[in-house]
Parts: C-alpha cells; structure tokens; sequence
C-alpha cells in the first residue's frame, strides 16, 4: 500500500476537508452532547458515537487533542526504547484512528501495519476514509469490553477508552492487552479519576511482567498520595473554527491534559526523574517540580549550574530530567 506520511498537518487537512460539508449547527449540538457524556460518570453499554454526524463532530473536534496526547506518550515511549519500533499496533477502542495517526508518525520512516478495533462502525467508517492514503491500517468492528480477544502485536494503544466501561471489563481488558502485546500504551483525560484509572491499568501490567517505561522513572509503588494530587500532562492543540465556536474562545490552541502510562516487554532505559508541573522560572533560578528515585522532589537550578541552568529554562512539564547529556544539580 503506497502511503503518504502521517502527521499532525496531514490530520487537521483530512479533518478541514470533514469540516467543509457539516453543518456547523448540527456540529455544535452534536459536540455539546459528547461533551456532556464525556464529562458523565457512568459507564455506557452502547456506542457513544451514533451515526455519521456524531462522527464527524467528534472527529473535529477530539481528534487533535487525542492525536497529540498520545504523540505525546509516545514520544516518551520512544525516548525509553529508542531502538525498538513495532511492526504491528492495535488501536483498541481506536474509533476515528487518532491514535494511529499518532503511532504512524511516531515510527514515520517504518509505520507499522494498525488495525483499529471499535465497536461504533460509523467512527470505523469515517476513520476509514478520513485515513485513505495515509495510513496502512485495517478498520474492525469488535465490542470493546471483558470478551474482547486480541492478535498477538507488537503495540496496543488504548486512548480514552477505559472510562467508558466497567471497573470489571477495564481489567479484562488491560489483563488481555498484556497477554497480546510486547508495549501497551494507555491513555486517559488528565484528571482525577483519568489518574486512577491509569493507576490500576499500571498495577496490571506490572504484575503481568511489564516494565513501565514512561511516564514513570521506576515500576514501584507511585509516590502521591491517593487523593492529594494526580500525575497527568498537558499537549498544546491547535483550534479550529468548531473548538473556538463550541467554547467560546479567541486564543488559537488550548492544553489538552491527559494522563498515561506506557510499559514495555523490551528493556527499557527510563527517565531518571521526570518534570511533573510546569517548571517555575524566576530571576536567576528555575523550580522544577519532579518525580524520581526518592519520590516527589523539588529540584532548584540556577545560574551558577552553568549550562544546565539554560536546560532547566527550556525544560518543559513532562520532559525528562535531567536532559540527555546534563549532570544534575551540581
């Protein structure tokens, strides 16, 4: 299959072109209903995406905020593995395929063969065509849940998927893509509850003989104490004229926050400590609110650090430190 290469460029052109035949009032209902149902507490036994309108609002509106949290673990991922590109991904719950778009530029010069599993054949549909000549990917309908059975894979990814189903069918399904996969990446919305959901999708994976990769800098026990905080990131998104319209706002991105995990088979080489709030720059000093071998630490860089201390100034939330080549404090 000849393809073009993926990117976070080619998505939005591929969503503009979406964008060009939806009525922009039938859009916006259409978002404010998914929004309302993504900010729901009870799982759904039915597809959240109805029919081709649902689709397309949610692809216009979710897709680039999904794209660049999972580019986002990945990212990560690959800074832990950087010598291990899979051959094969499933994109589990994968819908519209952001998350392939993702993976696909992850690995751009070898994307590997994506099958996307979702339940909703009108997201599986517009994925489809959204993804003609980009992506080398097969579109399947399989109900998400415990009875799900996967093919052995290299990757899994699972993006925004887990809150959507039972506390029982998230474990079968993180028990089964440990089963299947060499990497599983996991995503959820940076909040509260995302968090504890990446928690308990961890301790599985763990105990399934998974080594974490990302974000954390160790497989141990996380060090926040349940209900003082949550470990989640943010990736900066570009808007269109539907996020604008649909929030309200003039700025031209927003921050999407997200939360993660992505544990590996291979043996990986994981962040020493890792950045987990935007880093505080003051004069003369940078704060660094970190996580790593000893826990939660604050780590303080000045000028007298030398070249670390410019480090520190471009360091930003979520990267690892300290960077490839720095030597700590001194």
């Amino acid at each position: 299959m000849n393809v073009s290469a993926a990117s976070a460029d080619s998505l939005r052109a591929a969503l503009a072109g979406l964008l060009a035949g939806l009525p922009p009032k039938q859009a916006t209902q259409a978002v404010d209903r998914l929004i309302a149902n993504y900010r729901g507490t009870t799982p759904t036994d039915a597809p959240v995406l109805r029919d081709r309108s649902d689709v397309a609002a949610y692809a216009a509106y979710r897709m680039p905020a999904t794209f660049e949290a999972v580019r986002g673990a990945l990212d990560a991922l690959r800074a832990a593995v950087p010598d291990w590109e899979p051959r094969t991904h499933t994109d589990v719950g994968g819908g519209t395929g952001a998350a392939s778009w993702a993976v696909a530029e992850a690995w751009e010069e070898a994307p590997p063969r994506t099958t996307v599993l979702d339940w909703a054949e009108p997201a599986l549909a517009l994925g489809r065509e959204l993804a003609a000549g980009t992506l080398d990917a097969a579109w399947r309908t399989a109900r998400i849940g415990g009875a799900l059975r996967l093919d052995d894979t290299d990757l899994v990814t699972v993006s925004y998927v887990l809150k959507e189903l039972t506390a029982a069918d998230r474990t079968a399904l993180v028990t089964e893509a440990a089963r299947a996969a060499r990497t599983v990446v996991i995503v959820e919305p940076g909040t509260p509850d995302g968090y504890e959901r990446i928690i308990a999708a961890r301790t599985l994976l763990i105990d399934a003989g998974f080594t974490v990769a990302a974000p954390c800098p160790h497989s141990g026990a996380c060090p926040i104490e349940p209900g003082t905080d949550w470990c989640h990131f943010a990736a900066r998104v570009s808007r269109s004229s539907l996020h604008r319209k649909v929030k309200g706002g003039s700025l031209p991105y927003e921050d999407e926050k997200y939360s993660y995990v992505a544990a590996t088979r291979v043996p990986p080489a994981p962040a020493v400590a890792r950045v987990t709030r935007r880093p505080q720059i003051r004069k003369g000093l940078v704060l660094l609110d970190l996580c790593g071998p000893d826990g939660l630490t604050r780590d303080t860089v000045t000028k007298r650090h030398g070249p670390l201390y410019k480090q520190a100034r471009d360091a930003e939330w979520g990267d690892s430190w300290p960077p490839e080549g720095g030597e700590g404090r001194a």
